[in-house]
């Protein structure tokens, strides 16, 4: 990022910081009435503990591998937080030492995902079905080892990045809840449909902050998230890894993912057309010629890309996590 460019997104957003306070409490809820992990599951205090905790454990019996697989891997990308919460704190235009409404936000939005980990942590730990510490090692390899999303210190770029991924964990949660459901985990359920929720809701917080800049600076707006589709959005559990080491941890879990409908690259495909048609990509105005070529291409994307992955076989290879007990 040039001079030029770093300057006019300081300016974007200390304009749009004036207002992020406002956007920020229309998309958090209050501490005071938020869930907390300790009224969902049972606590040790409780007389009803241990008959609680066999509930739990009895529920848990009916997953498949692949769910809980997929279950491991999503706790693991959400106790990874404090990777986050740091790298959009270090954005340009972003005061990390004043008490100014992007940091309010950025604080507000990691205290509520911290929640996430800690309840879907806690469940791990009652179900019985778990490796703890092979799970607890993968998320401190997660948190240790960073992430790259390939958007640096933009914000534009981070924007289109969370807008996305917030929408992502929305699906896999809410996929999760359903299958549990199915399962007779109510518990599981509940848990995984009160954090897909929480990511629906900073999901549109992002989509509103792009919209506001697609406002105001729509031509770099507008090739920032060509940009970022042109690396591909990639989440955090990319870079997964178990004990010992091992890399390839996030294709077995995708391929869980993929046979169990949780997340596919069809659903890549249909979160890419509703940002198109929430920040009403094909109507915006005022772009350069780079700017225009750039819409080309995004309003081409989804077809392209749904053609591949027509052609994507779901993989049958069912691989063995140290994260699952047998």
């Amino acid at each position: 990022m040039n001079t030029t460019h770093k300057q006019s997104r300081i300016e974007v957003m200390n304009l749009i910081g004036q207002s992020v306070e406002q956007i920020a409490s229309d998309y958090l809820k209050p501490i005071e009435t938020n869930w907390q992990a300790s009224e969902l599951l049972p606590l040790t205090s409780d007389s009803t503990f241990i008959a609680d905790l066999k509930d739990i454990q009895e529920q848990a019996q009916n997953h498949s591998y692949d769910l809980l697989a997929v279950l491991v891997a999503d706790t693991i990308t959400e106790e990874a937080l404090p990777t986050y919460e740091s790298w959009l704190s270090g954005l340009v235009g972003v005061d990390q030492v004043g008490n100014n409404g992007w940091m309010k936000w950025m604080r507000s939005w990691a205290a509520e995902e911290n929640r996430h980990g800690d309840v879907l942590n806690r469940y791990l730990f009652l179900c019985g079905r778990i490796n703890m510490r092979e799970f607890e090692a993968s998320t401190q390899y997660l948190i240790a080892d960073g992430f790259d999303n390939g958007a640096a210190n933009d914000p534009y770029r981070n924007f289109v990045y969370t807008s996305f991924q917030e929408m992502a964990t929305n699906v896999s949660h809410r996929r999760v809840a359903t299958l549990a459901k199915q399962d007779g985990n109510a518990i599981l359920s509940k848990l995984c449909g009160l954090v897909a929720a929480d990511e629906a809701r900073h999901a549109k917080a992002y989509k509103n902050f792009v919209s506001r800049i697609m406002e105001v600076d729509p031509n770099e707006m507008m090739l920032a998230f060509e940009d970022m589709m042109r690396k591909k959005i990639a989440m955090p559990s990319q870079c997964l890894r178990e004990l010992g080491g091992k890399l390839n941890s996030f294709s077995n879990f995708s391929d869980a993912a993929t046979r169990l409908g949780v997340y596919t690259s069809f659903d890549y495909v249909e979160i890419l057309r509703t940002l198109l048609d929430e920040w009403k990509i094909d109507n915006v105005r005022g772009l350069l010629e780079n700017g225009e070529k750039a819409r080309d291409y995004l309003m081409a994307l989804p077809d392209r890309l749904a053609r591949i992955a027509e052609r994507m076989k779901v993989p049958t290879t069912e691989y063995k996590f140290g994260w699952i007990l047998a």
